[in-house]
């Protein structure tokens, strides 16, 4: 039976007909049909699981009823083809410049990320992919508007891609009516698009899995990944990933999300900015949780040490690869002071992070690749990885997950500012499609907002008191709010279409600074009123199916569909 039942609400754009074709649209409602019902089951376990926790009712620790898997000898399979040396990885969206860049950075790996670096706007997710399938096409050339030349080098960076968190929606593609999950509508026209590619490149399309709560979150990943292989017709194992390890429940679990993943597991990797955020979002109802000023939350700070510190136990132990944290500095061109202090504390963090055991580490710029590699050759000294070096050394218990009171240093000032600065400024240039910005010397995404955000809220909520003696009241917020607002707008002054964005940036910062809710994600709702609106009334491209879509298949020579 025809049915005209997958809709693109988004406005088509230059060439978006290669990327939104009828078979790819099939392809993602193949994903949604199998798995859009066990994705909202599992978010209503990871809401009620949230409540239990806030409550009281539960305690975070290590599952009793998972012993078994934490205890019993396994491995993840061995590296994959084009991931068998990952020392420097780099982050960013995938915009054409950005792209190019990454890719050229002498960097082994290059996260494409559609998820915290990205601003979810329908241009930036249907021109991210159209990004991905030209770099691997040998299509990227292009000259920018200063007049400067883009093109790839012979030899680049290894893309590996991060698609939206399992609690995001795309609103602009629907399939019987319903929204399709933005993981689901980014991995699946990627592995539509370039998963061929890639294997006759040598290598295979390879995953970052953000923002999961548990072993069973990634378990549906791995359903999804064997659905997707066996309608494409690739062998088993050939998608791999790597899971972010950036929620307070997951460090409780990391056995078993690597475990529930099986032949698809590659690694872990400390995603430290989102980590934090969930740390102080889970406990929220602990004073103890309202923690000194964001500058001072380092990677030395006993709870976090102990958080890595088990991610490189763990990983070496099942054979899979540890990934260290983001070095967020921005290097200076305009301050050679500030950029040489950028370059010591991300050289400090990656000898680190090196010397702990990790096989390679996160930079945001290109500027920084350099760096952090010379600080992984230094300690591996001619080996790809250090997954032989087990740690077994490393004892970590839940009280040391869960000792935030062993972080020093005080709340201030000039901390409740910066909170403040870069949620406006941030919001401000994501109302823009962008969702990568340097701000003050370091690259914000959406993790460190949320850092800054919820540190004002629960500042707030607990009564926390400033180095100075007083108190973070709603009105010294109101009151640095408004400072801050008039300063970023002096800074943005002439900027097309900036002092919109910065009154509707406002808006959205007072509530979630102010309001009495605290909502689980500042991006759910922002873009739902901002980016999401308004969709077309009639949709743009409109897909019929005309045959089960769990009969599809991709011949990987020609990427044309061929009947099962």
């Amino acid at each position: 039976m025809r049915r005209d039942d997958i809709e693109v609400l988004g406005p088509v754009g230059d060439r978006y007909d290669e990327v939104l074709t009828p078979e790819a649209l099939a392809f993602v409602a193949l994903l949604h049909d199998a798995f859009a019902g066990r994705r909202a089951d599992l978010l209503s376990a990871r809401r009620e699981r949230t409540r239990r926790l806030l409550s009281g009712e539960e305690q975070l620790g290590f599952r009793e009823e998972t012993r078994w898997i934490r205890d019993s000898d396994w491995r993840v399979p061995e590296p994959a083809p084009g991931l068998t040396r990952r020392r420097v990885e780099i982050t960013g969206p995938p915009t054409r410049t950005m792209t190019v860049n990454a890719l050229n950075s002498g960097a082994d790996v290059w996260m494409a990320d559609f998820e915290d670096s990205t601003s979810p706007g329908w241009a930036e997710v249907v021109e991210g992919q159209l990004t991905l399938r030209d770099a691997l096409t040998g299509q990227l050339e292009f000259t920018a508007s200063s007049g400067k030349e883009y093109r790839l080098n012979a030899t680049t960076a290894q893309i590996v891609v991060r698609p939206r968190g399992w609690h995001l929606v795309d609103k602009h593609v629907r399939v019987d009516g319903a929204s399709v999950a933005g993981a689901l509508l980014d991995a699946g026209l990627y592995l539509f698009h370039c998963a061929r590619r890639q294997v006759a490149a040598g290598a295979g399309p390879y995953f970052y899995l953000p923002k999961l709560e548990s072993a069973h979150e990634a378990r549906l990943w791995h359903d999804v990944f064997r659905c997707a292989e066996e309608a494409l017709d690739l062998v088993r194992g050939t998608i791999r990933a790597t899971v972010l390890i950036e929620t307070l429940p997951a460090a409780f679990e990391m056995d078993e999300i690597l475990h529930a993943l099986g032949p698809y597991a590659a690694g872990l990797n400390a995603g430290r900015w989102d980590y934090l955020f969930s740390v102080m979002k889970n406990r929220r109802e602990d004073p103890a949780a309202a923690l000194p000023d964001r500058s001072r939350l380092t990677m030395t700070v006993p709870f976090m040490r102990a958080y890595t510190e088990l991610l490189v136990r763990t990983c070496h132990r099942r054979g899979a690869f540890a990934i260290g944290g983001m070095a967020a500095a921005v290097p200076s061109r305009h301050d050679p002071e500030a950029g040489a202090r950028a370059l010591a504390a991300v050289r400090a963090d990656k000898e680190r992070e090196a010397g702990d055991g990790f096989d390679g580490s996160w930079v945001a710029h290109p500027g920084l690749v350099g760096t952090a590699m010379a600080a992984f050759d230094a300690v591996l000294r001619g080996a790809d990885d250090q997954r032989s070096r087990t740690r077994d050394d490393v004892a970590v218990a839940a009280e040391d997950l869960l000792d935030l009171s062993s972080a020093p240093g005080e709340a201030t000032e000039a901390g409740l500012r910066a909170d403040v600065r870069v949620c406006l400024l941030y919001l401000q240039a994501w109302l823009g499609g962008s969702g990568a910005v340097a701000i003050d010397g370091l690259m914000e995404d959406a993790a460190t907002v949320e850092i800054s955000r919820t540190q004002v809220w629960m500042w707030l909520r607990h009564g926390r008191r400033l180095d100075d003696g007083r108190t973070v009241t709603p009105q010294l917020v109101r009151r640095v709010l408004d400072q801050e607002y008039g300063r970023a707008g002096a800074e943005l002054a002439g900027v097309d279409g900036a002092p919109d964005r910065l009154r509707r940036a406002l808006a959205l910062t007072e509530g979630f600074l102010l309001g009495e809710e605290f909502p689980a994600f500042i991006t759910t709702g922002a873009y739902l009123t901002e980016l999401a609106r308004p969709l077309r009334s009639v949709p743009s491209v409109r897909a019929t199916r005309s045959v089960p879509p769990a009969r599809t298949r991709v011949d990987l020579r020609t990427a044309d569909p061929v009947p099962a």
